[in-house]
């Protein structure tokens, strides 16, 4: 068996087949509990024997060690009302008399304090209660409002208001130049105040809107009352959505699922992360992933060619080849430090000196953002892709170069005409690799543009449209920093199994677009080197 090699099939078929358990057992823990953070859970009213009454949704359960060394089970309960105290509860189930589903349970999810759970006592309205069950009917009535003008509100801010805050900066600084001119700029100042003089009364219009806007929603507020008895009222603008877990049908649950997940690619995160969307992170991902690539893949490729058919066997192609191979190997940190040192204070510092000098020291371009980040990763993700278009070259037929250059062609036409075609499949591979790795990075990001909260997209609609010096928010350094840095960790393990499974399927997508123009190439100049 031995001298057939049997054994080493099966050695290496087993270590194949780990492999791929331990692989698919991560991805399965991933998408179980990524995939249940939307779902309404059924909510649970505990009776204690000694002491009051919980309400709140188990979420675990574990088996402890008591104090005489035994076995005791506890419960992991979610009871929310974050300010009256940690949002989550061990429960010991021997100290537990009796369990309950009661119906009327309201679980509330609010852009402060997390989510209520307990019961409706009343609607305040203009500071009058309007109790029982009107105040049921007069939440279904008012919230949708109170949505709508915080939906308008968001609009003029994140559109008019924007505009004319750029305007507005634009402005000062030509203001600013005029006035350090030797020469008499004193009408030119003049016509600036006025445009300015125009543009703030535009932002205090907008301002009373904004002001009118949220008059009505703040006339209101739901009065609900916890396990304990304590009564408290939520401001209306302070409630996302409302629902009754316990007393929701199948369908319901559903509508309710999809309407969380929307949520969770289309809106801005809240309550340091741990709640919300990531959209502004699914968007600085994405670019960012875009961008190297773009940045990469002329690098490697020229570096590659001229490795692989201009430069001449030697010391000094040695110690490029080894200073490749090594590069591969350095830490993603120290790309970090090299690109916080050499792009973002070197190269970025220089920029800002030669065109924005008006406003330093407030840096424009030396600081981290968006271009420096992508760079970084491009530089972490050259030797990868020299490699691999390497391999590539050096796999087409010899015999197609030589037909190549006995028909006429010079060497730089044989290159563009033939072997660039024919190696085009091996470059997008290094390119997959190159996606695969960079858009899970997350350290040399840290420090050279990624933020944790920056809600201000790279791409919008203020001249020039394109904003490459912004920070941006990274889906790997959101997964960091909700399970690591979060105040409220428990809290926050649902929003980080989702936004790994998230990143999983953005890197997948990246990876199969990759492919399929990497398989239609392939089949265009489909030669003996495939």
């Amino acid at each position: 068996m031995f001298t057939r090699g049997e054994a080493f099939v099966w050695l290496t078929g087993s270590a194949m087949g780990l492999c791929l358990v331990l692989v698919f057992g991560l991805i399965f823990v991933i998408v179980i509990n990524g995939m249940g953070m939307f779902w309404p859970h059924q909510v649970t009213e505990f009776k204690l024997k000694e002491g009051p009454v919980y309400v709140g949704i188990h979420t675990r359960s574990e088996v402890v060690k008591d104090e005489q060394g035994g076995k005791l089970e506890r419960y992991q309960v979610k009871v929310g009302n974050r300010e009256s105290g940690a949002d989550f509860m061990w429960m010991d189930v021997p100290k537990v008399e009796a369990k309950a589903i009661p119906k009327d349970v309201i679980v509330l999810e609010r852009f402060e304090y997390g989510d209520f759970i307990g019961y409706v006592s009343g609607f305040q309205q203009d500071g009058v209660l309007v109790p029982g069950a009107d105040a049921k009917a007069l939440l279904a009535e008012k919230l949708p409002q109170a949505q709508e003008a915080f939906k308008k509100v968001s609009h003029i801010q994140r559109g008019e208001m924007e505009n004319i805050a750029t305007k507005v900066n634009k402005l000062k600084l030509r203001k600013d130049k005029l006035a350090k001119a030797t020469s008499d700029k004193s009408q030119e100042i003049a016509k600036l105040d006025a445009q300015l003089a125009v543009l703030l009364a535009e932002n205090n219009k907008h301002s009373a809107r904004i002001l009118d806007l949220n008059k009505d929603p703040a006339r209101y507020g739901l009065v609900v009352k916890s396990a304990d008895g304590v009564e408290r009222v939520v401001p209306m603008p302070n409630i996302v959505r409302y629902y009754y877990p316990n007393d929701m049908s199948f369908f319901q649950k559903t509508g309710h699922y999809g309407a969380k997940v929307w949520e969770f690619l289309f809106a801005e995160p809240r309550e340091s992360n741990t709640e919300g969307g990531v959209y502004p992170a699914i968007f600085g991902t994405v670019l960012m992933t875009l961008l190297m690539s773009v940045a990469v893949t002329p690098f490697g490729v020229l570096t590659a060619f001229y490795l692989g058919e201009y430069a001449k066997d030697g010391i000094f192609l040695k110690l490029v080849r080894i200073a490749v191979n090594n590069l591969a190997g350095v830490p993603s940190i120290v790309f970090g430090v090299f690109g916080l040192g050499f792009l973002v204070y070197g190269v970025g510092g220089g920029i800002d000196r030669l065109f924005y000098s008006d406003i330093l020291p407030t840096p424009t371009f030396g600081t981290g953002g968006l271009i420096w980040a992508s760079l970084t990763l491009a530089l972490l993700t050259l030797p990868v892709v020299i490699v691999a278009t390497e391999e590539s070259i050096a796999a087409v037929p010899r015999g197609v170069k030589e037909g190549s250059l006995a028909m006429g062609a010079s060497k730089f036409q044989t290159i563009l005409k033939v072997v660039l075609p024919a190696s085009v499949p091996g470059i997008m591979t290094g390119v997959i690799l190159a996606i695969a790795r960079g858009a899970g990075e997350v350290a040399p990001l840290m420090i050279t543009g990624v933020a944790k909260m920056a809600t201000e997209l790279p791409l919008d609609g203020n001249a020039p449209y394109f904003h490459p010096e912004r920070k941006i928010m990274h889906l790997g350094f959101h997964i960091y920093d909700v399970g690591f840095q979060s105040p409220n960790i428990e809290a926050s393990k649902p929003m980080v199994f989702t936004t790994a499974l998230l990143l999983l399927v953005i890197v997948l997508a990246l990876n199969i677009v990759a492919i399929v123009i990497r398989d239609h190439v392939k089949k265009k100049y489909r030669t003996g080197a495939f």
